[in-house]
């Protein structure tokens, strides 16, 4: 009977064991040896051993420049984005009449955001007769040519990135929810003000909600691709203003057909990825408050 009900659970899972093994790990294991060749897709891989790692870290300087680039926007768009989400959020928090609607629209560009549609509006609004360019001029103000001028379109594209806000909003939304309104009128009597009610109650029991949102944050800005391919002229221009890590690797893969090398660049891109999300997971035990864990230490009610 155990073998038979064995039998049963593996044929349950059989889709996603075929989904994990076929799409993700072999994959990945393939890219893992193709990042220790030369592999141009026209001719079988060459095993070079540690060649790109070696040229990526001591030659290229597109490498060090996408990678800058990339770190830069990561730590502008994601603390933007969740503060935006948040403010939203607690405005949205305090009762308003049709909240359902709000949040779907609201929601909206989280679904739209990444696509290639929402792309080019974007650049048509902030191009140099675009609507944005238009308001700052009923304001008396001049605008910027901000999506052709180097200086300027990585804040185009990070504004993007926090228009995109929706799916971090409805998740503090919903940790907001949580938190006990008792606290609040506890805290009132004892004369807390709203900021001092803000840092003291909001903050401490909205912590894992603001983790679980940088750590998603954090991964899916690494991965940039789709807004600086189109805000952009599709190879990272004007003058390698745009190249992000992921189109760096897209370029070499598929423009230059150096396989091997764009699989080595995202494996160092997986690590960084990692990295990241590591520190983070190491440091929560610090800042995160868990409403009721009476384990001890920081989570400590």
């Amino acid at each position: 009977m155990r073998r038979q009900n064995n039998r049963v659970a593996y044929l349950f899972m059989a889709p996603w064991l075929i989904g994990f093994f076929g799409l993700t790990l072999g994959p990945m294991l393939a890219s893992l040896y193709l990042a220790t060749t030369r592999y141009t897709l026209l001719t079988p891989p060459v095993w070079t051993g540690l060649d790109n790692f070696r040229e990526m870290f001591r030659e290229d300087e597109l490498f060090a420049h996408s990678l800058g680039l990339t770190f830069t926007y990561v730590f502008l768009s994601v603390p933007l984005r969740l503060a935006f989400a948040l403010a939203v959020a607690m405005a949205l928090n305090r009762g308003l009449r049709g909240l359902g609607f709000y949040r779907t629209v609201y929601y909206i560009p989280s679904l739209l955001g990444g696509s290639v549609a929402i792309a080019v509006v974007w650049r048509k609004v902030f191009d140099g007769e675009g609507l944005f360019n238009q308001f700052l001029a009923l304001l008396g103000i001049e605008g910027k040519a901000w999506v052709s001028h180097p200086d300027y379109i990585l804040y185009a594209i990070v504004a993007l990135a926090v228009w995109q806000f929706g799916s971090a909003m409805i998740i503090f939304l919903a940790g907001l929810k949580q938190i006990p309104q008792e606290l609040y009128e506890a805290a009132e009597v004892d004369g807390a003000g709203p900021v001092r009610r803000f840092f003291r109650i909001t903050l401490p029991l909205l912590s894992p909600v603001i983790f679980f949102n940088l750590v998603m944050g954090i991964i899916n800005s690494f991965q940039v691709f789709t807004p600086a391919y189109v805000l952009g002229d599709t190879r990272g221009g004007p003058i390698n203003s745009t190249l992000f890590y992921t189109l760096y690797l897209y370029l070499k893969g598929f423009s230059f057909f150096d396989m091997g090398y764009a699989s080595a660049m995202a494996w160092i891109m997986l690590l960084i990825i990692a990295a990241f999300t590591a520190a983070v997971f190491a440091t929560q035990k610090y800042w995160v408050f868990y409403y009721g864990d009476e384990s001890g230490g920081r989570g400590r009610a």
